[in-house]
């Protein structure tokens, strides 16, 4: 008798790519890496995905015993099958090139209804990650390269959503476009004053405070038309918008469940559950 597939999945991201593996009756990995050239891939698969084969400071995990796994090759035999959802053109073409087999997820294999051709396939994933986690209504805020706001009736049709740029891109940007205002990283953010007197915590005042506003804006906006919906903020600058949204709006953060694999969560129920039944 066949021994049941393992279910082998990735999301490409705008920064990074999103793993999951999860063999039957076994937790699943779940683990991040910057996006890949062809001869690190080339190298990493040679090595059946082993932590060793990446360069070091590549491999993001969310928790000790997934690095233990990862020390060890991921399969033995023909590689298994590829689950890819990706919103980036170029990585899916190098991945398409690099790997066999895989399947590539578009917005049909979602079961919401209402979705519009250009959506993000990402948004879409990660907002029936919390519907099939939690409930519908279901509000998705995924604060990623960009801040998106995803929602869905109860009927789990798509309401719709908004799209501004993200707090690291905000910051980038700035000093990008301009000669004298520095750069700034994100993840050294503290509650700045909102009235700064200095140029850099004036920086992280405006686009601090800017974008919570507006957020908390949505998200009450979000719960007049619909009390009993689920809200989830997830994302790479989730865990710190959450913190800051804890001290500027305590009652509001209160409302919103802070879940930054979403995206997987979405992932694997689409692929891992869909194989599950066929298994």
């Amino acid at each position: 008798m066949t021994p049941p597939s393992p279910c082998f999945a990735l999301a490409i991201g705008n920064s990074r790519l999103h793993w999951l593996w999860e063999e039957p009756s076994q937790p699943p990995l779940v683990w991040h890496t910057p996006h890949l050239s062809r001869e690190a891939i080339a190298h990493w698969l040679l090595h059946r995905c082993q932590a060793q084969a990446l360069p070091d400071g590549f491999l993001m995990v969310d928790d000790d015993r997934s690095l233990l796994r990862l020390q060890q090759p991921l399969w033995n035999g023909p590689p298994p099958l590829l689950h890819m959802a990706s919103v980036v053109p170029t990585q899916t073409r190098l991945w398409q090139d690099s790997y066999t087999p895989v399947h590539c997820l578009s917005l049909a294999d979602v079961p919401l209804s209402g979705l519009y051709p250009s959506l993000g396939l990402d948004r879409a994933i990660a907002l029936w990650g919390l519907i099939a986690q939690q409930r519908s209504p279901a509000l998705v805020i995924d604060a990623g390269t960009a801040l998106t706001f995803t929602g869905a009736d109860a009927h789990r049709r798509l309401v719709g959503g908004a799209i501004v740029p993200g707090l690291s891109l905000q910051l980038r940007s700035l000093s990008q476009q301009t000669a004298a205002l520095p750069w700034l990283d994100a993840q050294a953010l503290h509650q700045p004053e909102r009235w700064a007197s200095t140029t850099e915590a004036a920086i992280y005042s405006g686009v601090l405070h800017t974008l919570l506003a507006g957020l908390t804006d949505f998200v009450q906006a979000w719960q007049q038309d619909y009390p009993t919906s689920a809200i989830a903020l997830t994302g790479g600058d989730a865990p710190l918008l959450y913190r800051h949204l804890q001290q500027a709006t305590p009652a509001l953060a209160q409302t919103l469940d802070l879940l930054p694999s979403l995206l997987m969560m979405g992932l694997r129920s689409l692929t891992c559950e869909s194989m599950k039944k066929r298994n």
